[in-house]
């Protein structure tokens, strides 16, 4: 094919979308709406995981120390607990600073301290991290077996539940996904099959003037594509703009964000290219090879 036939059929392809305005602007809407539900998804999805790892970043194990080990033995099992696989942090916990810091907290309870002396009756600890709570019963089964170790006290209750919380929404924002998906799909190709079908007689006469099925298919594809390229450039900054105006509305209640343990939102700016990429790539991408699949029915004549 020539340049110059080329360059007709870009000129062709951008054209029909003037020509064509109103049914232009309805599958215009449409795909940007389309886009916009899926990529808020997309964006819910993660924040929600944000959150849930930053709880996950939390989770502390509580390693208490037999009685009487001695200090080198201490040392050597918080060696070894540095070592093991899924533990990300390992601090030490002296009974003396655990004594100071139930002391500090009880301030009504002077007197009974006070028949305790200053000797501290518990024991010396150490303070875990995990870092996939996942796998939090298989490493405290390895920790276990470890010498001088009295207890361990581990959240088991709260990883029970942020696991099956992170397992609930992850199902359920991937069924919401695949169901945007699905839907934004058929509605757009509906409105990209209208909009040719409007221009069937159009079609027709080019068939029969011997024009190939290439040749027609051409500019519709080049009017899909730019339809998506615009639509998925229009969501973005709508996005942004949603996006932005929505984490400062909701960064106000700094208090829940504490309860959560998160600092808040993630920063648009942190995934502001794959969304833009994302939201051009998949409008033009639908967009245009529907518009090319609404051609096939007309162009067998």
């Amino acid at each position: 094919m020539r340049l110059s036939s080329i360059g007709y059929l870009i000129k062709q392809g951008a054209g029909n979308i003037w020509h064509n305005r109103i049914m232009s602007i309805a599958s215009f809407c449409i795909m940007t709406v389309s886009l916009l539900l899926i990529g808020f998804t997309v964006i819910f999805s993660a924040n929600v995981n944000m959150v849930i790892s930053s709880v996950e970043d939390k989770n502390e194990v509580i390693i208490y120390i037999k009685d009487g080990t001695l200090e080198q033995d201490i040392d050597v099992l918080g060696e070894k607990l540095s070592q093991t696989p899924n533990v990300s942090a390992v601090t030490f916990y002296s009974k003396e600073q655990a004594f100071e810091d139930i002391k500090k907290d009880m301030t009504d309870a002077e007197e009974i301290f006070g028949y305790l002396g200053d000797e501290s009756p518990l024991p010396d600890a150490y303070r875990i991290r995990i870092t996939d709570i996942d796998n939090m019963s298989s490493t405290l089964m390895t920790i276990g077996t470890y010498e001088n170790i009295e207890k361990v006290k581990a959240p088991y209750d709260f990883v029970n539940v942020l696991t099956g919380l992170n397992t609930v929404i992850t199902i359920v924002c991937f069924v919401i996904l695949a169901a945007l998906i699905v839907v934004s799909f058929v509605i757009i190709s509906n409105a990209t099959r209208a909009s040719v079908d409007i221009r069937k007689r159009e079609i027709s006469i080019m068939k029969f003037v011997g024009a190939t099925n290439s040749f027609i298919k051409i500019p519709f594809f080049i009017e899909g594509l730019i339809m998506g390229l615009v639509a998925g450039v229009v969501a973005y900054f709508l996005t942004w703009l949603g996006y932005d105006s929505l984490v400062n509305i909701l960064s106000s209640e700094t208090t829940l964000f504490a309860a959560m343990g998160t600092s808040g939102f993630i920063p648009f700016n942190t995934f502001a290219l794959y969304v833009l990429g994302g939201y051009v790539l998949t409008g033009a991408v639908i967009s245009s090879v529907g518009t090319v699949l609404s051609t096939r029915k007309y162009v067998k004549v």
